[in-house]
């Protein structure tokens, strides 16, 4: 959800590096943003309604003096309309510090009147302040800084990344994490934080990841952790790989097609090292290991959004090529039906940024119930990583794009290689079973390539351009291919806001098709394999109602009778999904291009899901 930020330097100015990790950030809120800096021995706050240019903006009318510490914020709304008092930082009565928070006080509405009786002038709708208030009073009472934050904290129920900075002749930069990410790391040029690796990547490839409960105070010379209980606690320095420059553009318009663009690359980075011809089998290190495997007799799946219609995918695989049965679920609602699982469950968590709250309270609750904990994760040092027992990294890189598209693709290739591992553990598929899958696993780059030439982008902005008008979408797929609907339609409506559904095609009969006009387009996902003439009636029931067909595929009969088609190149049944749903992905973006959308900042939503 919202971005976090600080600094405290040796020397120079701050102001200008946390606006720079602030855009790094953005794509975690942009509904306002804020800095707040030391001056002098006080703290002043320069915050603006709207996107980061909008505080550039301020910044040049109504300049910081130079400053070697302070905070910044990008917002996601949650308690209070976007306005320029809702935005963060937020402050005490007296002005002495500056908070910034990204999450949820639940208890807000307990403490609230309790601060307004003890005198407490609340400026703004937000949880935020009470905060502020909370750490302000604690200072008023003579608490030294830590212990301060430490008793402020103790009032407060919710989850939180928050960092503030508190002036006075000693000033001091603390943050804090229960739930939502935060980093903190050093460089000969300071200390910093931040919600992600994207902000400290600039500074720092060695980060620390606050475990929940953490107050950390940093300085240029160190990094101090407590516990919740007031306790010096040390957590383990991680080295990042990630290249800077993958936060760049890179000469694409937008990050999201940049990142459908570097699909063929992630697939081979995913797939690295862990393709074993000989025998036919996945090296996926021991936490997958034929022992470690033994008692696996089930699997639980809980992710949310695109990272569930991953989960479809992955769920077909196991069952098909391993013959494990997999129980899917939303990780949103996993907690709320007291689930039962059978001994011998293994619960696959999958989450691009490994912070999803929803999906990591779910995982909690599996291992709780005697499940053995795994992930499908892409960012290293995340939660569900730290707390997982099996770890399948997707080594995607960063994805900055809202709507997901390469941990998509990463995510089902991991799939494809969890669901072989299992297959070869299990004996149901044989060595030659197990060469044939990874030849074609070795020839989907090229595939991949070959879709995203210039000359095929541009056919598919054409046809964009024939629907952007429509009145609607309506995604059908069968079999592996049903999740590739899901997420086409997912897609389409996060980037353009035009309506579209996603649905199993067999399932058209049984309401959707009621949908079905001239200005309602349906695009069918039709691959070479037993479901295709399926497939084909459903594309001639909607044409025998006025509708009009795309269809995405390789099925060259289904292609030939509906009125517009995507073709792909053919695959194996099993990897189809890697390759069908790379049209869809550009499809989405062309149509939104068209129609003016802001595609990497779509309105409402936030990249990770911190909060419920």
């Amino acid at each position: 959800m919202c971005g976090i930020v600080g600094a405290f330097l040796r020397q120079g100015s701050v102001a200008e590096g946390l606006l720079k990790g602030l855009a790094t950030l953005e794509y975690r809120g942009y509904d306002s943003a804020g800095l707040g800096l030391l001056v002098g021995e006080r703290v002043a706050v320069r915050k603006k309604e709207g996107r980061l240019s909008e505080l550039e903006n301020l910044l040049r009318q109504d300049p910081l003096p130079p400053s070697p510490i302070g905070v910044g914020h990008t917002r996601w709304a949650t308690h209070g309309e976007p306005s320029d008092v809702n935005a963060h930082p937020h402050s005490d009565q007296g002005g002495n510090l500056a908070l910034v928070h990204n999450g949820i006080i639940e208890n807000y509405l307990e403490l609230r009147p309790e601060l307004e009786a003890a005198g407490v002038v609340l400026k703004s709708e937000t949880d935020t302040e009470l905060l502020a208030h909370l750490i302000g009073r604690e200072l008023g009472r003579g608490r030294p800084p830590r212990d301060a934050v430490l008793a402020a904290l103790s009032r407060v129920r919710g989850y939180y990344a928050m960092a503030v900075l508190i002036g006075g002749p000693k000033p001091a930069l603390f943050c804090s994490r229960q739930g939502p990410p935060l980093l903190i790391g050093r460089s000969a040029a300071g200390a910093f934080l931040g919600s992600d690796i994207l902000a400290l990547l600039p500074h720092t490839r060695d980060m620390i990841a606050l475990e929940d409960g953490d107050v950390a105070q940093l300085t240029p010379d160190r990094l101090e952790i407590w516990n919740g209980s007031g306790e010096r606690v040390e957590r383990p320095l991680r080295r990042i790989d990630w290249d800077a420059e993958a936060v760049d553009k890179g000469g694409y318009p937008h990050f999201m097609l940049k990142e459908i663009h570097e699909q063929p690359a992630v697939l081979a980075r995913t797939l690295s090292g862990r393709l074993e011809s000989t025998s036919g089998d996945a090296d996926l290190g021991e936490a997958f290991s034929d022992r470690a495997l033994a008692g696996v007799e089930r699997i639980q799946v809980v992710a949310c959004g695109t990272a569930l219609h991953a989960g479809y995918v992955a769920r077909y695989l196991i069952e098909g090529l391993a013959g494990v049965p997999v129980d899917l679920d939303y990780a949103s609602e996993f907690r709320y039906r007291q689930p039962v699982l059978a001994p011998g469950t293994l619960a696959l968590a999958i989450s691009q940024s490994g912070e999803t709250a929803d999906t990591l309270a779910a995982l909690r609750l599996c291992k709780q119930l005697g499940a053995r904990a795994a992930t499908i994760c892409n960012v290293v040092g995340s939660s569900m990583v730290r707390e997982a027992q099996a770890v399948l990294m997707t080594d995607a890189g960063p994805e900055i794009g809202v709507a997901s598209t390469k941990a998509f693709l990463a995510q089902c290739a991991a799939a494809v290689l969890l669901a072989l591992r299992l297959g070869r553990a299990k004996g149901r598929l044989s060595a030659e079973q197990g060469r044939v899958l990874i030849e074609e696993l070795r020839l989907l780059r090229p595939k991949l390539e070959s879709m995203l030439s210039e000359e095929r982008v541009a056919a598919l902005r054409q046809l964009a351009d024939r629907h952007r008008s429509v009145k609607g979408f309506l995604f059908l797929g069968r079999g592996i291919n049903f999740p590739i609907a899901l997420e086409g339609a997912l897609k389409l409506k996060e980037i353009s806001y035009m309506h579209a559904e996603g649905y199993p095609a067999g399932e058209m009969k049984h309401g959707p098709i009621a949908l079905v006009e001239p200005d309602m387009t349906t695009v069918v996902v039709s691959s070479v394999g037993p479901v295709a003439e399926k497939s084909r009636s459903n594309i001639e029931q909607v044409k025998a109602r006025g509708g009009r067909v795309i269809v995405v595929g390789s099925d060259l009969e289904s292609q030939r009778i509906a009125q517009e088609a995507i073709p792909v190149p053919e695959t194996s049944e099993w990897l189809s999904p890697l390759l069908n749903v790379v049209p869809l992905q550009l499809l989405a973006y062309h149509i939104a291009d068209l129609r003016g959308c802001d595609i990497d900042k779509p309105r409402n939503l936030a990249k990770s899901v911190t909060v419920e």
